[in-house]
Order: structure tokens, then C-alpha cells, then sequence
């Protein structure tokens, strides 16, 4: 049978540190970890470095990863942006929403969707800013834009220009 595991940490106090041996724990033990939240913490950018290594160990399947409200910064996007664009990314929805990510961090991001190899389904960067796969689409390889399909998720807010 098929175990999809779960780690609910939000408010738990996280550091840094806490993520260092998050990640330790996850590198020694195989883990079947799908969705991992750890909202409410203070894991700071580096804190996001340490989690984005996990994606060079190809037993890590993770495909939900929550960060609200963990005074992230636009540096947190740099490595997120090249976990979305690895070749052994299996990333399918990210959730940001209150971190302090600033326009560049945010364009860190939204580039890394271009990458063939980017598997995101779902990124969130705030209360008014969702982005479904179906909502955004590529005109050249230099211009990301938004299309005006309906969401698919009526009770979420459309993406603002």
C-alpha cells in the first residue's frame, strides 16, 4: 500500500538550526515525506538554503512545502527558485505568503517556471497573490504572463498585475 507522510511543524519554534538537523534527519532515513509545513518558524534564509539541498538526494519526493509568515527574504527565493528549476525537482506547490520576498525575489521565482524541468502546479507569495498551472503561460522565453482563464479554485484570489 502506498504511505503518503505528512509533517505538520508550523509554530514549532524552527531555526535554522532546526533545519539543519530537519535535513539531517531526512538525508539518513529514506523518507516518504509529500508534504512538509513549517509555517510560523524562524528558519530564515538559511534556514531555506539547508531545506533546498534536499533536492539533490533523489529518495526526497517532496511536493508540498509551506513557508508563511517565516521573515523570509528575496535570498530564500534564489534557492528556491533553482530547487523549481532542478532536474529532480518534484515540487508541486509552494506557499510563501507572508515573507518579505520584494519584486526581485518574486522574479527569481516566476523564472524558474520556465525551466523544463520545473513540476510547480501552485505558488502562493501572498493573501492576493495565487498562481495556478492553468494561470500562467509562456509568450517568449523572455515574458511570463498571466492568462484571464478563470481560476479553477473560485474561492482563492486572482493573481494582481
Amino acid at each position: 500500500f502506498l504511505c503518503v507522510c505528512v509533517s505538520r511543524l508550523s509554530g514549532c519554534l524552527i531555526t535554522e538550526e532546526g533545519c539543519s538537523s530537519l535535513v539531517s534527519a531526512l538525508r539518513s532515513n529514506p523518507s516518504h515525506l509529500k508534504e512538509l509545513d513549517l509555517s510560523y518558524n524562524h528558519p530564515g534564509d538559511s534556514g531555506v538554503k539547508l531545506l533546498s539541498a534536499l533536492k539533490e538526494d533523489p529518495q526526497c519526493g517532496l511536493e508540498t512545502l509551506r513557508l508563511i509568515s517565516c521573515g523570509l527574504s528575496e535570498r530564500s527565493c534564489e534557492a528556491l527558485a533553482s530547487v523549481l528549476s532542478s532536474q529532480s525537482s518534484t515540487l508541486k506547490e509552494l506557499d510563501l505568503s507572508n515573507n518579505n520576498l520584494q519584486d526581485s525575489g518574486v522574479k527569481l521565482l516566476l523564472a524558474s517556471l520556465k525551466s523544463p524541468h520545473c513540476t510547480l502546479e501552485t505558488l502562493r507569495s501572498g493573501d492576493d497573490c495565487c498562481l495556478h498551472q492553468n494561470q500562467f503561460r509562456f509568450r517568449s522565453e523572455a515574458d511570463l504572463c498571466w492568462t484571464e482563464e478563470p481560476s479553477l479554485y473560485p474561492e482563492e484570489s486572482q493573481v494582481s498585475r
